[in-house]
């Protein structure tokens, strides 16, 4: 196994930040450019409504699937503040037991219950039949071989918190140009390979992290990166370990499921407008796929940011951690203002791509969408930053209760709110995502700046003396206690 990078922890400190921040952004970003060409693909083979069924698809499986990130964030963060203590022991043993017991509820929950429950949930969004016709098919693909996609998400996650940036970098780029290359051949039918439209844009999504996959466990188990193999293989998870994880991590995976089903939810509410189906591919295009953009960069500099005050609070130096928010969150204002000024003067060139222009009618929905979406570029990436600056540190529960005050009470509530007005139009739902993302920003920043996280420590160890914790961190666990 290679060596802890003592970079991270040493030196300047806007240079820490930004080692670990360019390429997990890069590597955001990267995973998100197949999902538009997927996008740009469907548009021009089945239209608007295969565009919707692959945005509402998607978030329907996000919602389902997205506790599971309850694991990868507990893993994350005790990777980080493990390999702060230069612990490689712990480090090995924290990310073997959290990929099995992944395995299991993949294959033995997640594959079988999804798969069965596909058209349900698509009942609960009251998507039309002209848009379930595209999104069952996908859907369930999803559900059924959604192993290498997840796996992915492990393997990148515990790659940078151990401080290896580059390799997920490598791996990125490599499962972009396979899931391009599947997508495109099923698509559209290239050759021998049967067209299959929206379907084949599914098997791409499942199918084009495989090869990187097996690449990045080759690079583990023959010790080429900081993590490696554990001492000893068993078929049977630590217990311990997934405790102390899911204790860490479930407020985040509650999180998360929060934001995913606000988005569901506003999927409903779109779809009970006059003209839903342009609505709803305006959505699906603009938020759910160009604005990911922003939002993959936020996530990655939320994974930068966690890493960094991670390793720097393990290895005790949380003074330079919390410096490093705040330049992380100053990298997050200047790119999201980047991609916020494209939004602002490029709104005809980028629906053109997406062929939303073709009809008049979603390309002035799309266009207004656009605009409101510059200024939430800007809440929403500084607000990643402060963000992985909690998560890092340990409170994973604060911001599980902002986005539950943001996400369903402001941003549902004000939407049903002029629905029972019987006044929601697309602009509304535009304004409420709005006030959502800036109200976010304001709560989460509050929170750090108030500095409660500086109490938490996060160990394995069972002894008294390692059980300290501040309130904001979950309760029936053996990790933290009140200190």
């Amino acid at each position: 196994m290679t060596k802890f990078d003592d970079e991270i922890i040493s030196g300047g400190t806007f240079r820490s930040i930004w080692k670990v921040a360019w390429p997990v952004i890069v590597t955001q970003l990267v995973a998100n450019v197949h999902g538009m060409i997927d996008q740009v693909l469907v548009g021009h083979k089945d239209g608007f409504e295969g565009q919707a069924a692959i945005g509402a698809s998607w978030q329907l499986f996000l919602v389902v699937v997205v506790f599971l990130s309850s694991l990868f964030q507990g893993m994350n963060i005790m990777v980080a503040q493990y390999v702060g203590r230069k612990d490689s022991a712990a480090v090995n043993r924290i990310a073997y037991h959290t990929f099995l017991a992944c395995a299991y509820l993949l294959i033995f929950i997640v594959a079988p219950v999804g798969y069965l429950l596909t058209p349900q949930l698509l009942s609960l969004v009251d998507v039309s039949e002209g848009v379930r016709a595209h999104a069952q098919p996908y859907l369930r693909v999803l559900f059924v071989v959604n192993a290498p996609l997840f796996f992915m998400f492990l393997l990148g996650g515990v790659l940078q918190s151990s401080g290896n940036i580059k390799t997920p970098l490598m791996l990125g780029l490599g499962t972009a140009v396979t899931h391009i290359v599947v997508s495109y051949v099923l698509i559209n039918g290239v050759g021998p390979f049967p067209e299959l439209g929206t379907v084949g844009a599914a098997v791409g999504t499942v199918l084009g992290p495989l090869p990187a996959v097996c690449v990045g466990a080759w690079l583990v188990l023959s010790g080429r990166t900081f993590v490696g193999p554990p001492d000893r293989y068993t078929l049977i998870p630590d217990l311990t370990i997934l405790r102390r994880s899911a204790a860490i991590g479930i407020p985040t995976g509650i999180q998360a499921v929060l934001l995913n089903i606000g988005g569901t939810v506003l999927i409903y509410f779109i779809n009970q407008l006059p003209d839903s189906g342009p609505a709803l591919a305006a959505y699906s295009v603009c938020y759910i796929q160009m604005f990911s953009i922003v939002t993959s960069a936020g996530f990655g500099l939320r994974a930068a940011c966690a890493t960094v005050i991670g390793q720097n609070i393990g290895a005790g130096k949380l003074a330079r951690g919390e410096r490093a928010i705040y330049l992380g969150a100053g990298i997050g204002l200047a790119t999201a203002t980047f991609f916020g000024l494209i939004f602002w003067t490029l709104p005809g060139p980028l629906l053109s791509i997406f062929a939303l222009n073709d009809n008049p009618m979603v390309g002035e929905v799309a266009r207004g969408l656009l605009q409101y979406l510059t200024f939430s570029a800007v809440f929403v990436v500084v607000m990643l930053a402060f963000t992985g600056g909690l998560q890092g540190a340990g409170d994973t529960r604060n911001p599980m209760y902002i986005a539950f005050v943001t996400q369903i009470l402001i941003l549902l509530g004000f939407c049903l709110a002029f629905q029972l007005a019987d006044r929601l139009t697309a602009q509304v739902i535009w304004t409420a995502i709005l006030i959502s993302h800036g109200t976010r920003l304001v709560l989460t920043y509050v929170v750090f700046s108030r500095g409660r996280w500086r109490k938490i420590i996060v160990s394995l160890d069972s002894s008294p003396a390692m059980k300290v914790a501040a309130a904001t961190v979950v309760e029936p666990s053996d990790v933290v206690r009140e200190s």
